[in-house]
């Protein structure tokens, strides 16, 4: 039975805590990966309160509005459509980022992107730096990096104008819309223009590109493979494809001794460490993420 019969839809009022119990089933019966978190974080939506309180309140009795929107959630959740997008929030660097169909939805690890950034900086953090965000899809690196670097003006790229909204949304509900400019760009184009000096170059460029594989499609979970914008997961067959690209911009648009920091795949550490380990460049370091796998590339352009 469906958790829409379950909740008496539209005829009563229907008990918190038989409501979570009835979502849950409904979730892992359809084989929704962490079935109770989810059903937990749509009826906080709904009902616009937090964990603790559902926990302390069990036999509150849900309307037949409330009770008739989290079983719409539930079933669109059971088909495959992500949390994020049905309560249109991620968390990131301790932000709350809008999301919904169109911009991937920010994950913990790319949180490693920023850790390199700020670590390699070093002394520097306090400076005016020029940082341009290649891909930056919600904005969720541009914002957390102009948060943590207060002199810092940023340039925020992407190709999808779905992803710019949600991004310059992202600003200003952060309040750094004055120090992010974003451009609907491939890569690095425009970049320097953007900041209205042309001549000048960038000191850290970072980026979290599509690395996933055409080829391996199949293994990502169905709410990544059937939701989340293909522009923003895949580059090619083996999911290594921008990377070049990427790399001889960055070569030509760093100032001397500027840092470029890359999010990989966990095939990428090789492939994308050979092309950081041309001439120009220097520094080469990959970092783990929390699982062991290899997250994080950086290095520096020699000066």
């Amino acid at each position: 039975m469906k958790l829409a019969a379950n909740l008496s839809i539209g005829a009563s009022a229907t008990e918190l805590r038989a409501a979570l119990r009835a979502a849950i089933a409904r979730l892992e019966e359809s084989g929704v990966p962490s079935a109770p978190l989810a059903a937990e974080l749509l009826l906080m939506h709904v009902l616009q309160r937090d964990r603790t309180w559902l926990y302390a309140h069990p036999e509150f009795e849900l309307s037949p509005e409330d009770a008739a929107a989290y079983a719409h959630l539930i079933e669109r959740r059971s088909v495959g459509v992500p949390t994020q997008y049905l309560t249109g929030r991620q968390e990131f660097w301790g932000l709350d980022f809008q999301v919904g169909p169109g911009v991937l939805i920010p994950r913990p690890e790319t949180e490693h992107a920023i850790e390199v950034a700020l670590e390699r900086l070093g002394a520097r953090r306090a400076e005016s730096l020029r940082i341009v965000d290649v891909g930056t899809g919600s904005g969720c690196i541009a914002i957390a990096l102009a948060r943590e670097l207060p002199r810092a003006e940023i340039v925020a790229t992407d190709i999808s104008a779905a992803a710019l909204d949600y991004a310059q949304r992202n600003a200003a509900r952060h309040g750094v819309s004055k120090r992010i400019q974003f451009l609907r760009a491939d890569l690095l184009e425009g970049a320097m223009e953007a900041l209205g000096r042309a001549e000048s170059r960038f000191d850290l460029i970072v980026s979290n590109p599509p690395y996933v594989g055409r080829n391996d499609a199949g293994s990502l979970p169905r709410q990544v493979r059937e939701h989340e914008p293909a522009e923003a997961l895949f580059a090619g067959d083996d999911g290594l494809q921008i990377y070049p690209a990427l790399i001889d911009e960055a070569a030509r648009q760093l100032a001397p001794s500027g840092i470029v920091v890359l999010e990989i795949g966990y095939n990428g550490a090789q492939y994308v460490g050979s092309l950081l380990s041309a001439s120009q460049w220097t520094d080469l370091r990959v970092t783990r993420d929390l699982a062991g796998i290899e997250r994080v590339i950086s290095a520096r352009l020699s000066a």
